[in-house]
């Protein structure tokens, strides 16, 4: 699982690649990837509206690391024309993800909630602010989404 997505950002040509390790339940650290993931870009003269949504969707996925999954990283890959996110959890798989990707459908627990997190919006908001947008989830091993940005 997870191949198919990330299969053609192995042999693109994309000038800037990027990893980050996102360790689950770190709330401390939660945002600093896609933080760093804005202020790259911003250098890069990305425009700002696309920046604005390039930020919310990595914004919304790292949190879904910290959140529903055991870790997992974000894949970053910058071309002239585009800006992809990958990312790839260990985790609990996504059950039903018709059902996830509905706005206010939340699995987060109350512990997670009564922090200001877990309001259902990630997946929705990923997907609303990609210009294409692709998940799979296995239950047991985890899940792989594929936002693209037109840069």
């Amino acid at each position: 699982m997870g191949d198919s997505i990330i299969e053609d950002m192995r042999s693109g040509d994309y000038n800037l690649k990027e990893t980050y390790s996102i360790e689950a339940r770190n709330f401390v650290a939660a945002g600093e990837a896609s933080s760093s993931i804005k202020t790259m870009l911003k250098r890069l003269g990305v425009n700002p509206s696309k920046l604005r949504n390039i930020a919310i969707a990595a914004y919304e996925a790292e949190l879904n690391l910290v959140i529903h999954s055991n870790g997992g990283q974000m894949h970053l890959f910058v071309s002239p024309d585009e800006v992809i996110i990958n990312v790839d959890d260990i985790g609990p798989g996504i059950e039903n993800i018709e059902l996830a990707m509905k706005e206010g459908y939340s699995t987060a627990p109350e512990s997670i909630r009564v922090m200001g997190f877990g309001a259902g919006m990630g997946l929705s908001n990923m997907r609303n602010n990609a210009d294409d947008f692709k998940i799979e989830s296995k239950l047991g091993e985890g899940t792989h989404i594929r936002m693209k940005f037109n840069i």
